[in-house]
């Protein structure tokens, strides 16, 4: 039997009111279900913007931290499988996103950022590997300026490393 295709309906407005709504409330419903999870993260979209027309940020939550891409009728939205894995070619890098759908958001497609969520040490943390990944992947290699994380140690290549799961 073959998955079934999820089709995002197209999404005008920014979703992160949305995205955080949803999750507080499966949260609150099934958090006692998670066999892992970092208490000091909170449920939290980062960054959402536009990009080529669709949507795309990043989602904090106790038992993840993901890259996630929205339909916003532009050009980076494919529909595929619900559980499909597809490469998205960004201006920074290419990524593996899985397709998923759940009720109150529709399809979505999301990336880890993280291999593990303990690797977040607190929210703050979180925010920082939000705001590497969307600096590192939506804006071209030329373009980024040396920001004050690459002097205290943070650089793309260190990013992307963290991302594969290999330390530094």
């Amino acid at each position: 039997m073959q998955p079934e295709t999820a089709y995002s309906a197209i999404r005008e407005h920014n979703p992160s009111s949305v995205l955080e709504a949803h999750f507080h409330q499966f949260w609150a419903a099934r958090g006692d279900d998670f066999p892992v999870v970092n208490p000091k993260l909170a449920i939290k979209a980062i960054g959402f913007a536009r990009v080529q027309g669709d949507w795309v940020g990043v989602m904090v939550t106790p038992w993840f931290v993901q890259l996630m891409l929205l339909a916003g009728g532009g050009t980076l939205w494919g529909d595929i499988p619900v559980g499909q894995r597809r490469y998205l070619d960004l201006p920074g890098a290419t990524l593996p996103f899985t397709a998923a759908e759940v009720m109150g958001i529709g399809a979505y497609q999301y990336s880890p950022l993280l291999a593990q969520i303990s690797e977040a040490e607190d929210m703050l943390a979180a925010q920082r590997v939000a705001d590497d990944a969307l600096q590192a992947i939506l804006h071209l290699p030329g373009e980024m300026a040396a920001s004050d994380d690459e002097a205290r140690g943070f650089s793309r290549r260190g990013f992307f490393r963290r991302l594969a799961g290999k330390r530094d």
